[in-house]
């Protein structure tokens, strides 16, 4: 399997060598990042796992400052989309603390426990396993780094996409304080604050601290319940001690809550019930999104989260050459959400999906970096155990077909997973100006899965309950490798212009469909690959004055996960059963280029612009249920893979008499039209579901901020999506259930007031 992997990497590379590949500048996340100087910033990253400078790390990514952070009035990580070319980072659908990433048409939108994320989130070089929980709030972080393609061997298995890394800031000897409180319009109210300084000349602490609380955007017009809200408290605690000068310990402790209304989306069809081999239409939506939307009553409505964990780093400088890391975790996560599928006041498809989950992780690191080498190698093991409790409300699914009976459906499930790896990644500059690189990791994982499910209705026949499903679902463990391989040569042609070529492989692990209706939709699904061959250049110009970074890339995605959805009728006829199906459908071949610029042109002025352009296409989806296409859908269109991302931005400081000064930004971010769900057409049919589309937009964001002349206090009016555009962000299709296809929105046009101190 992997000698495959590699002939079909060869005959990639061999086809893409005319490419230029992505680059990465490391400024402003909407436009701020330079400072208010004739010159473009740099930022020292961490993506290949030891300190360098962004313009020399032969990879494709983009890197904020925790100033730049600031400045924008950045508040979660959402809001860096548009910064990032080929990026949709989006609140994901039905869940208010999921976040759905795609990077160059890669990714994983399904929050469910039992599916794995295809972008890796690491919060200080740890893991997180779940995409619930990883609507962050940007609090008092260092920096935020986004690697564009596979990210295999140096950050393993789930980074088929890319990885997004967090990276909070460190407490040092000497002393910060900083406190900020934000009022908006729907209600808005945020607060934070962060403080760290010396304890002794070796050992600094820090703790940082927020509440954010914010009106729905979405209202039910007849209870006056407000959804799409937020209400999140966090703390995070850090310990820095430096006891010699070669060992230095970390430790992070970080809690965060979220108790807030559900995410709400609006039906874009007609909803119905189930009947004997046909459906009865019961609603029909409202045909224009204006931000209210019926819900079911009776239920609570709301999505709860509590999250926490430690991480502990330990650093042995064990020689002025090579250094030893151990970096150690341990997470929990909580969440009780209510989700209303159809999103009308029927109760055709209603949940509550609570999830209890727990992982350890263990990482040790050797770096070596003397002379012209530097090596990176390490261990790495993961424990994870998530259990779920779900039940399912399907009254006017099922009801009216039975004297208007209830019926609630139980599922069951714990999902055990075990991953251990081992990696390497060696640089060696060959001249001056001629640098390699090559890099492995062998990862092994197992998973053990159990599910039970049971229907309970309200009509009995002959004494028992009707349509008894129950079923339980052991299968054997799953065993899953993969070792994969990164290569890479990068050339410097001056001082201030590097080009690089890179060879990336990366997989997503396999799994059991937690989303099956029966035993026989339970099953197992197998790994999938991505193998990506990108060219690029990383230049400055006019003594740093100007920034252009260039890429092109090519990407074999491999046995891709699609969930599927469709309707079995029983022979004879009788209720036609929903089928909700995980398969390895088939093949991408991705192509894109992206473009990165800053120009400072004068003290105060900096103008920026993000170009991507992406081609993705279906080589392969095969799908038996599509008869008139000779059972294949590869004429669909990928979902969340718009041809182009554009963003242009600037901001000018103008200097007031008496040193203080006033700020002007803005943005304008540009989208073209993208598919929202796997399934966007009718089955065995190429007519698309428009709900399930969203056409090209444009977004404009604008801010004005004074400071005073020391820059220890501010001021800032910042306003989002001031053309008020209403659009879509993610879209679920579950025709199989009650004719379901919800789409889900975008924030209305918002303004914010901030001030902020800072010591």
């Amino acid at each position: 399997m992997h000698m495959n992997r590699l002939v079909k990497t060869a005959l990639l590379a061999g086809a893409a060598m005319g490419a230029i590949t992505s680059a990465a500048y490391a400024q402003d996340a909407q436009a701020q990042d330079a400072e208010p100087i004739s010159s473009v910033e740099d930022i020292i990253v961490t993506a290949r796992r030891t300190e360098e400078s962004a313009q020399k790390t032969p990879l494709s990514l983009t890197a904020f400052s925790g100033a730049t952070l600031e400045r924008a009035g950045a508040q979660q990580v959402t809001d860096l989309q548009g910064a990032v070319p080929n990026l949709n980072l989006v609140q994901g659908r039905g869940s208010s603390n999921s976040t759905n990433i795609y990077i160059r048409g890669v990714g994983q939108p399904d929050a469910l426990q039992t599916f794995d994320p295809a972008v890796g989130v690491y919060v200080d070089d740890v893991y997180y396993s779940r995409i619930r929980g990883s609507q962050f709030d940007l609090l008092d972080l260092e920096r935020v780094e986004i690697l564009r393609g596979p990210q295999g061997t140096l950050y393993g298995k789930n980074t088929i996409g890319g990885a997004m890394k967090l990276v909070s800031r460190r407490p040092g000897q000497e002393f910060r304080a900083r406190a900020s409180a934000a009022y908006g319009d729907y209600d808005l109210m945020e607060v934070q604050g962060a403080i760290s300084g010396p304890v002794t000349d070796t050992l600094a602490l820090g703790l940082s601290v927020l509440h954010s609380e914010r009106g729905g955007y979405v209202v039910d017009p007849v209870t006056g319940a407000e959804y799409n809200d937020k209400n999140t408290s966090a703390a995070r605690a850090s310990l820095a001690w430096d006891p010699t000068s070669t060992f230095r310990i970390d430790l992070n402790v970080d809690y965060s809550k979220d108790d807030a209304g559900m995410t709400v989306g609006q039906a874009t069809n007609s909803l119905t019930y189930l009947g004997y081999g046909v459906a009865y239409p019961v609603a029909t939506p409202t045909p224009e999104y204006n931000f209210k939307t019926r819900t079911t009553p009776g239920l609570p409505n709301e999505t709860r989260l509590e999250t926490w964990g430690t991480a502990l780093r330990m650093t042995w400088d064990l020689s002025d050459a090579l250094t030893l890391k151990s970096i150690t975790s341990y997470r929990e996560l909580n969440t009780d959400d209510y989700i209303d599928f159809d999103a009308t006041q029927l109760e055709i498809a209603d949940a509550l999906v609570a999830v209890d989950q727990k992982q350890t992780s263990q990482e040790l690191q050797l770096t070596y970096d003397s002379g012209p080498l530097t090596a990176v190698g390490g261990l790495y093991y993961l424990k994870e155990d998530v259990s779920s409790h779900q039940e399912s409300y399907n009254d006017d699914l099922l009801g009216p077909l039975y004297g208007n009976a209830t019926f609630i459906r139980y599922i069951d499930d714990a999902l055990e997973t075990t991953s251990k790896a081992a990696y390497a990644n060696v640089s060696y500059a060959v001249t001056d100006a001629l640098r390699v690189s090559a890099g492995v990791r062998y990862t092994k994982e197992e998973k053990d899965y159990a599910r039970s499910t049971s229907v309970v209705s309200s009509f009995l026949l002959g004494g028992l309950p009707i349509l008894n499903t129950s079923y339980a679902f052991a299968p054997p463990t799953g065993e899953y490798e993969d070792t994969s391989i990164m290569l890479s040569a990068d050339y410097q042609l001056s001082p201030d212009a590097m080009v690089y070529a890179r060879y990336s492989q990366g997989f997503k692990s396999g799994g059991f469909n937690g989303r099956a209706n029966s035993a026989t939709e339970a099953t197992e699904y197998q790994p999938e690959t991505a193998d990506s061959f990108e060219v690029g250049a990383k230049t400055q110009y006019w003594d740093n004055r100007l920034r252009l970074n260039l890429a092109a890339f090519m990407t074999k995605y491999d046995d891709f996960q699609a969930r599927v959805s469709g309707i079995e009728v029983p022979p004879g006829g009788g209720v036609p059963t929903p089928v909700l199906s995980v398969i390895n459908a088939g093949s991408l071949d991705i192509f894109g280029f992206e473009v990165e610029g800053v120009l400072a042109p004068m003290r105060g002025l900096t103008l920026d612009t993000q170009i991507g352009f992406l081609d993705a296409d279906y080589k392969e989806f095969n799908d038996a249920r599509f008869t008139a296409f000779g059972g294949s859908r590869a004429f669909q269109d990928p979902a969340f893979s718009p041809k182009w991302t554009v963003r242009v931005g600037g901001q000018y400081e103008w200097t007031l008499d008496g040193g203080s000064s006033v700020t002007f930004g803005a943005a304008a971010k540009y989208r073209s039209r993208m598919a929202l769900a796997v399934d966007n057409t009718l089955i065995n049919t190429d007519t698309e579901l428009p709900g399930m589309y969203q056409d090209s937009y444009w977004l404009y964001d604008a801010r004005v901020v004074w400071s005073d002349a020391a820059d220890r206090y501010s001021v800032g009016l910042y306003g989002q999506n001031l053309a008020d555009e209403v659009y879509k962000t993610d879209a679920q299709e579950f025709s199989s259930i009650g004719n379901i296809r919800t789409a889900y929105y975008g924030a209305p046009r918002t303004w914010m007031v901030k001030v902020t101190a800072k010591y």
